[in-house]
């Protein structure tokens, strides 16, 4: 947990570190959102381009802190607090790459995003499968249906197939890097496929145990 918080605690102020850093050299008018083929198609003033993302991070960390502390089942995030603790990590990593590459496109260098973001959203949906299949039920983290908040048994098997599912999701959108112009579907259609797919599950692992406990 101290090694965790030490990193999330200096990616944040990296963050802010290269926001002031750039200052000098970005535009009043910076571009900050582009279209899924690379195109820029948003803008924001200086000072927000330059802040909203180390804010954003900011916020996100608060918040992704507080969850283990106000979940009611907080004892079973215990169990895999590791697991957690590093994908804040890899996630708070992933957006300051982000950051990083939005403030370089604006002082010349163009880092096309379609070589940045699907990568990083493949290793973030690989790392959230092996976060899955170690998670223990709670309300926050991992498959939340009725059905797996209902029974340990349900949870266990949807977040392990879940897990397994996003593992494959996260190598798939990993190869949208090489399809730049079709990258959005590499990242959106295996989510879909993987949500779709376990939500039907768990529903059916329900009614097995549910008729499982009639018999007896």
């Amino acid at each position: 947990m101290r090694k965790a918080l030490f990193a999330i605690t200096g990616l944040v102020l990296l963050s802010f570190i290269l926001s002031i850093y750039f200052y000098p050299q970005v535009p009043e008018q910076m571009a900050t959102h582009w279209n899924s083929q690379g195109e820029v198609n948003g803008y924001m003033s200086k000072l927000w381009g330059l802040f909203f993302m180390p804010l954003m991070i900011t916020g996100l960390v608060i918040m992704f802190l507080v969850i283990p502390r106000i979940d009611p089942r907080k004892e079973n995030i215990a169990k895999f607090r590791k697991y957690y603790d590093g994908f804040i990590v890899l996630l708070i990593l992933f957006m300051v790459a982000v950051h990083l590459q939005t403030l370089l496109w604006n002082t010349g260098i163009q880092i096309s995003p379609n070589a940045v973001i699907p990568p990083g959203i493949g290793i973030l949906f690989y790392y959230i499968g092996i976060l899955m299949e170690n998670s223990d039920r709670n309300w926050f983290i991992g498959i939340r249906t009725p059905w797996t908040l209902s029974s340990d048994r349900v949870w266990k098997r949807t977040n392990r197939l879940g897990g397994k599912l996003f593992k494959i999701a996260g190598i798939a959108a990993i190869f949208g890097a090489f399809f730049p112009g079709l990258a959005i579907y590499f990242i959106v259609v295996p989510a879909i496929f993987v949500a779709g797919i376990t939500v039907v599950y768990s529903y059916i692992e329900y009614q097995k145990e549910l008729n499982e406990n009639v018999r007896k």
